[in-house]
């Protein structure tokens, strides 16, 4: 009887040391993530509080959000190691080195990590439609609301799974990320490497720490929102005068990119004081609106489109010297030279063409300040303007 109430005893203290760390953990990961805002950083800091050894040390990890506007779930961020030999070099780096939770979030490992995996370049391209209709493992857990737990006996039964053609492993997790009761992402997990069976304790510490990271994500994606709204243009939706001032400045003072040239274009609409007093104001915005959507959409990933104020609108050309820049403007202004303006009234019968002159000035050719190469760009769209208008001029 005295050793059946030692060993309650000492199964009473494993389980309390056992609930110490787990919620050690917890609040350590929560911590981390109320230390920003930014969505990126947020993923990260959950991905490695799920993979880390100083987590709940799956060896595998990727992330999914909801897409509500084309309706899927799409994969934002992954964790985990290219092979077993890869895996055992990562963690004896970490022991060796004693490094935290702290250590393995620092911004600058976020930068280096983020969508470079091996495990995110796999799986990038799986958009995974959302519906009743849709039967796989993923579509199903954001339907349910409920995790998955696929052992290596059932593994088998879902060969076929979309997810699993590309994920290749023996046995996984996949748990919702929930906000007031919403699925707004997905964390697929594993132990592909050490073959570590996923217990009902992992599940449980997973469950806690999966209702802290949706709630973190909702945070960030609305603050997203109000930053989106704040810094873009009501009429053209393209980013407004103080977001292209801001980025501008980044762009030529960040040492990262000192070595790549930026081109700025800037942009006037022709004649467009005519076009207000033809069709009015009203119209006048009609047209800004579609002239923005031409740009934008003329716009590459890392360029920002921005209307810079009244008629005139700007592109920070990021990595563009000048000959790609020019290449880039003058299909811009060709695009809106030939475009129909279906916001013009039919009714009206002015022959109005509506163009664009355009400046174009290569930093740090052309300038060594944001301020000077404003100037340059401006000065180039004026000569373009008494020039004849309708051309791109090259900043002298």
């Amino acid at each position: 009887m005295e050793n059946h109430s030692t060993d309650d005893i000492q199964r009473l203290q494993e389980k309390l040391n056992r609930t110490d760390r787990e919620l050690a953990l917890l609040y350590e990961i929560s911590s981390a993530m109320r230390t920003t805002l930014d969505l990126n950083r947020i993923l990260y800091i959950i991905l490695t509080g799920v993979t880390s050894h100083t987590g709940l040390g799956f060896n595998r990890a990727v992330l999914f959000l909801v897409n509500h506007k084309e309706r899927c779930l799409e994969p934002k961020m992954a964790i985990g190691p290219e092979s077993g030999e890869h895996a055992q070099k990562i963690w004896e780096y970490i022991s060796q080195s004693n490094q935290h939770l702290d250590d393995l979030i620092k911004e600058d490992k976020v930068a280096q990590n983020i969508n470079l995996s091996t495990l995110f370049k796999s799986i990038k391209d799986l958009k995974v439609p959302l519906g009743e209709h849709n039967k796989n493992l993923l579509a199903c857990a954001y339907n349910d609301g409920i995790h998955r737990h696929i052992s290596e006996d059932q593994i088998g039964q879902y060969a076929d799974d979309i997810l699993l053609q590309i994920f290749k492993t023996n046995e996984l997790i996949i748990m919702p990320l929930k906000a007031k009761n919403k699925v707004n992402g997905l964390i697929i997990a594993d132990n592909l490497f050490t073959k570590k069976n996923i217990t009902h304790e992992d599940l449980k510490i997973f469950s806690m720490l999966a209702n802290q990271a949706g709630l973190a994500i909702e945070n960030s994606q609305l603050y997203e929102l109000v930053m989106h709204r704040s810094h873009t243009d009501s009429i053209t939706n393209l980013w407004n005068h103080g977001f292209f001032q801001n980025q501008l400045s980044k762009e030529t003072e960040d040492p990262q990119k000192l070595n790549h040239p930026i081109s700025l274009i800037i942009m006037d609409i022709d004649n467009f004081k005519k076009v207000n007093d033809l069709y009015g104001h009203q119209y006048g915005d009609l047209i800004l609106r579609e002239m923005g959507t031409i740009i934008k959409e003329s716009s590459r990933e890392n360029d920002y489109a921005c209307r810079y104020g009244g008629e005139e609108f700007s592109m920070i050309l990021s990595q563009t010297n000048k000959e790609q820049g020019y290449g880039i403007a003058e299909r811009i202004r060709q695009k809106i030279e030939k475009h129909h303006f279906s916001t013009i009234p039919a009714n009206h019968h002015h022959d109005l063409k509506v163009t664009v002159s355009i400046g174009l000035a290569t930093f740090p050719d052309d300038a060594k300040t944001n301020e000077d190469l404003i100037a340059m760009a401006d000065k180039a769209m004026y000569i373009a303007k008494f020039s004849g208008k309708n051309q791109t001029c090259l900043a002298q």
